[in-house]
C-alpha cells in the first residue's frame, strides 16, 4: 500500500494571486472558476486532515494518482458526483451538495 503520510508543499496563495492579478484577463478567468476553486480547496483540506497522500487516496478509490491529481486541480474538468463521493469517502468525509438561494442584488 502507498505511504500514508501527507507532507504539504509550502505555497503562499496570497502572493501568487497578487502576482497573477497583473496578468491581462486573469481576474475574469479566476472569477469564472470560483466554484471549482472552492471545491478543490475543500478537497485538499480534507485530504490534509486525513493525512493521506494522493497515492493513498487513489488506492482507496481504486484509481490512479494522476486521476486524483486531476480531481484536485480546479477548472480542468468536472468530476461526476459519484467520483466526488468516492473521493470524500476515501478521505473520511461525507459529500454534501446544496443549492443556496442567491442574495437579491
Amino acid at each position: 500500500m502507498a505511504e500514508l503520510k501527507y507532507k504539504p508543499v509550502p505555497h503562499n496563495h496570497k502572493a501568487f494571486l497578487a502576482k497573477a492579478q497583473a496578468r491581462k484577463g486573469f481576474a475574469e478567468a479566476y472569477d469564472a472558476l470560483a466554484l471549482e476553486y472552492q471545491l478543490a480547496n475543500q478537497m485538499l483540506k480534507a485530504r490534509a486532515r486525513s493525512g493521506l497522500t494522493q497515492d493513498a487516496v487513489a488506492d482507496l478509490m481504486g484509481t490512479t494518482k494522476s486521476a486524483v491529481s486531476r480531481l484536485e486541480s480546479a477548472g480542468k474538468h468536472a468530476p461526476s458526483l459519484a467520483t466526488l463521493k468516492r473521493y470524500a469517502e476515501a478521505v473520511g468525509c461525507e459529500l454534501q451538495v446544496k443549492l443556496v438561494r442567491q442574495k437579491a442584488a
